[in-house]
């Protein structure tokens, strides 16, 4: 019989349940997750660093995990929360129970909670600081009261690739991308390969200057952990390659950062947006999709606009709460995303967004061969 283990919040409220995985004590900031499967891909998601996730769907682990659907090297999540685990799991492609890869990863995981009333709990009082630990009390509770919050925290840097590498291109190489790494997801990467880009993985602390030497065809400007608020380094390097005429493409932080190079501000989501069902209206032209989300701050503004940076347009929108879903530069050739476009986990609706990458790389070489 699994040893009880307990979920304590800083405003006290405590959720019982039973050890999962690796035993012993997580901190970090609880959130949940609304995605009914691809709960490997959000262990292994870089942007779930410092946090404890809950995921709302009942039952998670039926289909154990394989090495194939991981989106980084290792999971990345403080700590994982569940309603119920299955006791088997079936399917051809796994190669060991979700239990099982969580002990070997070192991943403190709770299940037996009430999510449902967990959940509730977060959306009216907001993602907060908590612990995953055998027991709750008065000494527990001080210590995740002396837990750093979230917000002013540059997490990019703990998870961003300390020495660049190089992904090859699916077929022939068409195009050179640097791809800003503050917690790339491996998706990404993959996805911008397989239409003939090479992509070079660099550090969050690239200087702007080894960026502008590289004389890339564009710069992918990634997902990450953290608030945006704390990462100034990159900000540089976006407007020096956008003034060049380098298609610059950001999704999640990689937005953030866009978003605030060019003038505009961001705040803390009272409990955020994760999961894969988030509807986002495209601006353009009324049509919706059904987006990947991960994130806990966002841009501020709205349809009409975004306070500070008259060079930004609103070109995407959440039809949930108004919130900025994408922007792009009025005369630049730089665009940006809050949700996942590359999705793992998550629906394809927004795959276009790299083709549309690609379609500006190319138009950049027509505009440099015609000046030639």
């Amino acid at each position: 019989m699994a040893a009880p283990a307990v979920l304590m919040l800083e405003d006290g409220r405590v959720f019982a349940g039973e050890s999962y995985g690796a035993a012993g004590t997580a901190f970090g900031e609880v959130v949940f997750n609304t995605s009914m499967t691809g709960y490997q891909e959000v262990l292994t998601d870089p942007s779930y660093t410092g946090q404890l996730v809950a995921m709302t769907y009942p039952l998670i682990g039926n289909y154990g995990v394989n090495p194939a659907d991981e989106e980084s090297a290792r999971p990345q999540v403080a700590g994982f929360i569940l309603h119920e685990a299955p006791p088997v799991h079936s399917n051809w492609r796994a190669t060991e129970t979700l239990h099982d890869y969580l002990a070997r990863t070192g991943v403190v995981a709770i299940q037996g909670v009430d999510t449902r009333a967990l959940t509730r709990h977060i959306r009216s009082r907001g993602a907060m600081r908590a612990a995953l630990a055998p027991e709750a009390g008065d000494e527990l509770l001080e210590r995740i009261r002396a837990q750093p919050s979230m917000a002013g925290l540059d997490l990019a840097d703990g998870v961003s690739t300390p020495e660049r590498y190089t992904v090859r291109p699916a077929g022939d190489r068409r195009y050179r991308v640097l791809a800003y790494d503050f917690g790339v997801k491996s998706n990404s990467l993959h996805l911008l390969a397989e239409r003939g880009c090479e992509v070079t993985v660099i550090p969050s602390h690239t200087p702007v200057e080894e960026i502008v030497a590289a004389g890339a065809d564009g710069l992918f400007v990634s997902n990450g952990p953290g608030d945006p608020e704390a990462v100034p380094h990159a900000l540089d390097s976006i407007r020096e390659l956008g003034e060049r005429d380098v298609p610059v493409f950001g999704i999640c932080l990689g937005h953030q950062l866009i978003s605030r190079a060019f003038g505009a501000t961001t705040y803390k989501l009272l409990y955020g947006h994760r999961g894969g069902n988030h509807p986002v209206r495209r601006v353009s032209d009324g049509a919706v999709e059904i987006t990947s989300q991960n994130h806990g701050f966002a841009v501020q503004g709205d349809e009409s606009g975004i306070p500070g940076a008259p060079g930004l347009r609103v070109t995407h929108v959440n039809l949930n709460d108004g919130t900025v879903e994408g922007v792009e530069h009025r005369e630049q050739p730089v665009f940006s995303v809050q949700y996942h476009p590359e999705a793992a986990p998550g629906p394809h609706d927004s795959v276009y967004l790299f083709d549309r990458f690609v379609d500006e790389m190319a138009r950049r070489a027509e505009r440099r061969a015609g000046d030639a």
